[in-house]
This record gives C-alpha cells, sequence and structure tokens, in this order.
C-alpha cells in the first residue's frame, strides 16, 4: 500500500491511527470511523438475536436471557452513545459538503483561516451535543429507567 506521496505505507494500522499531523478534524474522522463500525457490529448482533424468533418461544427466550443483565445494559448505553455521536457528526459533515459548514473562501495559507473559524465551532458545536445527548441518555438508562 503506498501513501500519497507514493512511498510505501511501512506503519500500518499505526499509520491510519497515529500517523501524521493530528487535528480536531482527523479526530473526529477517527471516531466517525470506530463508532459506524461499531454500529455495524450491533446491527448484526442485533439481526442474529432478532431472528432466534423464528425457531420458536423457547428458542427467542434462551437468546434474551443471553443478552440481559447490567454488562449488556452499558453495552447498549455504548451504542447509543456511538449512535448519537456517529449521527450529529454524520450532520456536520453533510453541512461542510454542502458548503453550509466551510466559510468565504480565501487564498490558502496555512493555518487556514476557513478552517479554523468556521469549522472547528462547528465541530466543537457537534461534540458539545453529543456529549449533551450522551448525559441525557445515561440518566434514561441508569436513573430514569
Amino acid at each position: 500500500m503506498l501513501d500519497v506521496r507514493g512511498h510505501p505505507n511501512r506503519l500500518g494500522l499505526w499509520g491510519w491511527l497515529g500517523g501524521g499531523r493530528w487535528g480536531t478534524d482527523r479526530y473526529l474522522y477517527t471516531l466517525h470511523r470506530l463508532t459506524g463500525l461499531g454500529l455495524l457490529g450491533y446491527f448484526v448482533l442485533h439481526i442474529i438475536v432478532t431472528s432466534s424468533r423464528a425457531f420458536g418461544q423457547q428458542a427467542w427466550e434462551q437468546a434474551m436471557a443471553r443478552v440481559s443483565g447490567p454488562l449488556f445494559l452499558i453495552g447498549e448505553y455504548l451504542v447509543f452513545i456511538a449512535f448519537a455521536f456517529h449521527a450529529i457528526n454524520g450532520i456536520r459533515l453533510v453541512l461542510i459538503e454542502l458548503g453550509i459548514g466551510v466559510g468565504k473562501p480565501i487564498e490558502p495559507v496555512y493555518p487556514y483561516r476557513t478552517s479554523l473559524d468556521v469549522q472547528r465551532p462547528l465541530a466543537v458545536g457537534a461534540v458539545l451535543l453529543a456529549a449533551v445527548l450522551a448525559v441525557v441518555g445515561g440518566l434514561d438508562f441508569f436513573v430514569w429507567h
């Protein structure tokens, strides 16, 4: 595998996770990717457990007994947090793709002011909104439930 400049990627997974300059957008990109993979894994497990219903009431009750308890409640809460972040960050990315969160075009001189002045507050707002949803979801999962 080659990098952008045509050099071989000798860093492997670390090059994907830790290589290069890391800014806010790169962290959000990596977290968006990881939460997407986590949600895909949950979706597959959900389909497997739900499909046990086709094998009768006893199979359904056995499957539900396997996925109940405090450990699975914490897991469901983590899925909720992943969903909240992934959805809000996805909306942020759509706004940027549509040009809404990009800012006015300027001469591309580093540091890119449009990125810092427009996109970073949008990213911080998305993370704060996801954090608020995580707290409210935590209250619903563990206190109000």
